[in-house]
């Protein structure tokens, strides 16, 4: 075995003495894992209009949109998002994680300041590195710690040569918890910075006919104050592709300069189509958003009542904390023998082992308390000196 093979040998024994050895899994059980909030990646309406189309298109795109990649239903698909969330134009590109990366990538430079939530998401955080920009981490939700983060930078440069960049999420998707934006528009009113939100885990379930945390939150005419909002299919659409709203010389501007949508296969055109039909049926599924608010209530009750910990949640998204990556998976594991799929998350995608029960508008108040009542039998029987490598 030569040299690299030896070091890719021992960083793997290194992964698996640390119980953090990842394996790819193939789903099976009850969904509390997935991001299919609203159910649309099995919603018959879906799968029927799915199969009027299949006639109609390619099977891939061919090229990169800039080149013969582009589909008129990208267009449509476009414009009616931007409509939908009173946005001047959109961006559709093949991913959320793409559209973070390259968004970042596109608006910051070395010369620039960006600053991040602590807990922001990786395509966020792999933006930044790859931009060269000064990162400056700030406390998760602690925006007394991004004002004085502000303050230093306008010591350091008192004219404001250098960008100001703020990016956030508005939902946590490890922590599901939320920014206080009233806070930080009154922020970007006074220091003037570049604000960027991914409303990836937020879009579909809350605010007005889903539109995310913002609309939950703000008036509109402070929502226009956000500079470039990031959102995905991945999640409430059940499809895959992510969109980037902002002004029309924004767009302009990215189409033009960011890289990985110049240089990638442009999405499948069949995903604008149904992304377009998927947009209708998420604007009147207020009934599903009132079950899936009603079903993570009962769920975050039942845990605090049985003495789990759990995050500050205020979502649908409901980590609870555990003491060790073994005893994460031990849960994890006993879970889906017992026909529940929940998952595992362990260093470094989080700061502290957990299992992260995302919940979706399909399940029922039996099957949460089916979980609940799973979940307090595996306590009793986890035993740490018996649960060494157990694998997920």
């Amino acid at each position: 075995m030569n040299r690299h093979w030896e070091e890719i040998q021992k960083k793997l024994e290194s992964i698996k003495g640390k119980q953090l050895f990842r394996e790819t899994k193939t789903y099976q059980g009850i969904d509390f894992c997935s991001n299919d909030y609203l159910g649309l990646a099995t919603n018959p309406r879906m799968l029927e209009y799915y199969r009027s189309l299949t006639d109609l298109y390619p099977f891939g795109s061919t090229a990169s949109r800039l080149v013969r990649g582009n589909y008129d239903s990208m267009d449509l698909f476009e414009r009616k998002f931007a409509s939908f969330v009173e946005g001047e134009a959109a961006l559709l590109v093949s991913n959320g994680f793409v559209a973070n990366f390259g968004l970042i990538d596109s608006i910051a430079a070395p010369d620039c300041y960006v600053f991040t939530d602590r807990l922001n998401h990786a395509s966020i955080l792999d933006g930044i590195r790859i931009s060269g920009a000064k990162k400056k981490y700030y406390n998760h939700l602690d925006l007394e710690h991004l004002q004085t983060l502000l303050d230093k930078t306008n010591a350091e440069d008192p004219n404001q040569k250098q960008k100001r960049i703020v990016v956030t999420e508005s939902l946590f998707s490890m922590d599901g918890d939320s920014p206080d934006f009233k806070k930080l528009l009154t922020l970007k009113k006074q220091y003037g910075f570049v604000l960027v939100v991914d409303e990836a885990h937020a879009l579909g379930v809350y605010g007005e006919e889903g539109k995310g945390v913002l609309f939950r939150d703000l008036p509109k005419e402070d929502i226009l104050l956000v500079d470039y909002r990031v959102y995905t299919l991945g999640k409430s659409f059940g499809l895959e592709g992510g969109i980037i709203v902002t002004k029309q010389l924004g767009r302009d501007h990215l189409v033009n300069v960011m890289r990985p949508f110049i240089f990638s296969t442009a999405p499948l055109p069949i995903i604008s189509q149904l992304a377009t039909f998927a947009l209708d049926l998420l604007c009147s599924m207020d009934s599903e958003r009132k079950n899936l608010q009603e079903l993570a209530s009962e769920l975050k009750e039942s845990l605090r009542s049985f003495g789990f910990s759990i995050t500050n949640t205020a979502s649908h998204i409901i980590p609870l904390l555990l003491s060790s990556e073994a005893e994460a998976m031990f849960y994890a594991k006993s879970l889906q023998e017992m026909g529940l799929d929940v998952r595992a998350i362990r260093p470094p995608t989080v700061p502290s082992p957990r299992l992260r029960i995302s919940l979706n508008a399909k399940l029922s108040k039996k099957e949460i308390q089916r979980l609940v009542s799973a979940l307090v039998q595996i306590r009793k029987d986890w035993d740490p000196v018996s649960a060494n490598n157990i694998h997920l």
